[in-house]
């Protein structure tokens, strides 16, 4: 202890109170699959030990997160973190630390956070060889917090605008392996089930491994929090998750959160721009880069600009502002934590009017039968008129929105008739039945809501609407069904007329195209059907590139791909009749296994190249959780795509994929007693 004191003392320096937490009042209880179950007398106690356990389990991917948040990842990773070391400083989170932070975040939550920076701070200063870059450290509030910063911006789709203006290219197009990944959320209530009780699914599609994939924990103090589900790296409270009250699950959704404002610039002078009838003028900043050249460091400075519309760059088609509403909001985690401290609807609803979360779909349930669904989001209220999917002029304050939308006035529902709520990031307006789904026409078209379906939203429509009322067990069919709807429904493209070509015409085709047309659309590991379409899939990708709007692939490409398809399946695996799993894995250092799942079915996966033809899953089906609210209280199940711990040599490295390929989930429980009874191992963080 006096070796780590000492490190720990000259990574802190005189600028951190250390004395805050005793980690002797900290349990850490593992249970048989390691998850963490940490229990203390305060908030800001458990926050200190899901920090150390976290860290135990995958310190190297918390620490990425915060090098990137920090302008750091450079320094770790080389020329490939520069991007992320950029935008970390473009979009001013250092600034809006230093002014919101002292203000905006309540004392009790600083407390969390405090802790939390402490917990990975000590735990550094415990395990220096563990340490990527020791100019992390210590970590503090403002790292924590200007990751977060990055991460919210991320997923408001700034850093995509910001790649489009240093491209010079704003019609960028999204790659369509970028399109699969999404996640599920489906409710159910007595209105719907056959015992009266209430079902949630946390049903997320996300990366299975990297900053933000999913770890699960369980958090319970005496202060009132008892909450067990997953969160990102380096997140010092739950994300997703249940608690003994209520749960509730995020999908991606895809409003409008983000603009991009083309600036007047003077003929003249390159620093001012017209607005209205006066020129203003650009405040330049500099990005402090290092860049390596032969492996030299070499230090180098990116200049960028801030307007009234936000941070700023010049290209050659032009001077643009990215400006969203997740540049000016700090509170967002802060957000989560009393998402995790609510007992009832009216608490959660009252932690939802913070307006701190810039987006994500909201599927809840709680033990009182309420269901919700709310399209949530920090959307602009917009002058009308414009073009506002498009760029937009910067030359006039018309167009220099200030405020968001309350969160009464997004897509929502609320205990419908129907007994049920669902999305799968499709339409917020096909959220129920027709009779309790929100009216479009109710919503401006500029708020930007998506008005498509897709294969999951069709399919769950379908399954629910088969039963009058649903079982536990109809419930779980239902999560993992496997099956897409006929005909396709993608709603990035069109390949139906794959159904309506002539074998007879393609001899060399004509045993590919009839195991097509005959399969049952279940992405089974096991079957033909399901693996002859994987690799179609890929197949299409390069044509869909050069493929014009809507995106309907005629004949000529689909016998095109169809050609590419059986070249590759003879290529690497000497035969066209192969199963999804002989080509695609579900792999964790040495162990790989046949896996299920395909593009935008409800066990929705996405690949990238493995080894020897074959591919490897890296997102879809990632964790999963399901909550029974029953007259005796709440029940628990779950799985996780590998398991807890990102240590090849830890018994928890891939201890659920197993569990996982064959549609198994683990009962898990929020009982102190029942966890302690049954712990593999219980410590204190030290």
């Amino acid at each position: 202890m006096k070796k780590s004191f000492s490190i720990l003392v000259g990574l802190l320096g005189c600028s951190f109170v250390f004395s805050q937490i005793e980690p002797t009042k900290i349990d850490i209880v593992r249970d048989h699959y390691g998850v963490p179950h940490i229990f203390a007398a305060t908030d800001a106690e458990v926050a200190y030990g899901l920090a150390w356990a976290h860290a135990e389990d995958d310190f190297k991917t918390i620490q990425i997160g915060y090098l990137a948040g920090n302008n750091l990842l450079s320094k770790y990773l080389g020329n490939k973190g520069l991007g992320a070391d950029f935008i970390a400083q473009f979009i001013g989170s250092d600034a809006l630390y230093e002014s919101k932070y002292a203000s905006d975040i309540h004392p009790d939550y600083k407390k969390i956070v405090s802790a939390y920076a402490q917990g990975l701070t000590s735990y550094a200063a415990s395990h220096p060889d563990e340490v990527l870059y020791e100019g992390l450290f210590p970590i503090t509030p403002k790292k924590m917090i200007r990751y977060a910063q990055l991460q919210l911006f991320v997923s408001s789709k700034g850093d995509q605008w910001v790649q489009r203006i240093t491209q010079n290219q704003l019609d960028y197009d999204f790659k369509m392996e970028e399109i699969p990944k999404g996640s599920n959320t489906l409710a159910f209530n007595s209105a719907k089930t056959d015992d009266g009780s209430t079902f949630l699914a946390i049903n997320t599609h996300q990366p299975l491994d990297g900053p933000v994939s999913w770890y699960e924990a369980h958090l319970c103090s005496e202060e009132g929090t008892n909450i067990l589900g997953a969160l990102f790296a380096g997140s010092p409270n739950i994300l997703i998750g249940a608690n003994e009250n209520l749960g509730w699950a995020h999908t991606v959704n895809q409003p409008d959160k983000t603009d991009v404002f083309a600036l007047e610039m003077h003929p003249k002078n390159k620093l001012k721009y017209k607005v209205d009838d006066t020129y203003l003028e650009l405040e330049p900043k500099k990005a402090d880069l290092q860049i390596r050249v032969l492996g030299i460091p070499i230090k180098i400075k990116k200049t960028f600009y801030v307007s009234i519309y936000g941070p700023t760059l010049k290209s050659k088609t032009g001077t643009y502002a990215v400006r969203t509403p997740a540049l000016f909001e700090i509170r967002a985690l802060e957000q989560w934590w009393r998402m995790n401290k609510a007992t009832n609807f009216t608490e959660f609803y009252k932690a939802l009017k913070m307006k701190a979360l810039p987006g994500y779909n909201i599927g809840y349930a709680d033990k009182n039968d309420t269901i919700f669904y709310i399209s949530n989001g920090l959307i602009p209220i917009r002058e009308k008129g414009y073009q506002w999917k498009d760029v937009v002029p910067g030359n006039t304050k018309k167009t220099l929105w200030t405020e968001t939308y309350a969160i009464e006035d997004l897509p929502q529902v609320i205990q419908p008739q129907s007994g049920y709520v669902y999305n799968a990031n499709h339409t917020p307006f096909h959220s129920s039945d027709s009779l309790d789904n929100p009216n479009q026409n109710d919503f401006s078209l500029d708020m930007g809501f998506e008005t498509y379906d897709n294969n999951r939203s069709t399919r769950l429509k379908i399954l629910i609407d088969q039963y009058e009322t649903v079982s536990y067990s109809d419930f779980k069919k239902i999560k993992y069904d496997r099956e897409y709807p006929k005909p396709y429904n993608f709603s990035w493209m069109d390949i139906n007329y794959l159904d309506q070509l002539d074998a007879d015409k393609y001899p060399e085709l004509k045993d590919l195209i009839l195991t097509l047309q005959k399969w049952d659309r279940k992405a089974d590991a096991n079957s033909v059907g399901a693996g002859i379409f994987a690799v179609l899939y890929s197949q299409l990708r390069p044509f869909y590139q050069k493929l014009p709007e809507p995106k309907i692939f005629p004949p000529a490409i689909l016998i095109k791909a169809l050609k590419k398809t059986q070249a590759y399946l003879i290529k690497h695996f000497g035969s066209t009749q192969i199963p999804l799993g002989t080509y695609q894995k579900l792999v964790r250092g040495s162990k790989e296994i046949p896996i299920f799942g395909l593009p935008d079915v409800i066990t929705s996966m996405a690949t990238a190249p493995y080894q020897d033809g074959k591919v490897k899953v890296v997102s879809g089906e990632s964790y999963i959780e399901l909550v029974h609210f029953t007259k005796k209280g709440t029940e628990i199940e779950s799985i996780i795509s590998y398991g807890s711990s990102d240590h090849p040599d830890s018994p928890h490295y891939g201890d659920q994929m197993d569990s996982y390929a064959q549609f198994k989930t683990k009962k898990m429980s929020l009982n102190k007693e029942e966890i302690y009874s049954n712990a593999k191992v219980i410590y204190h963080p030290e």
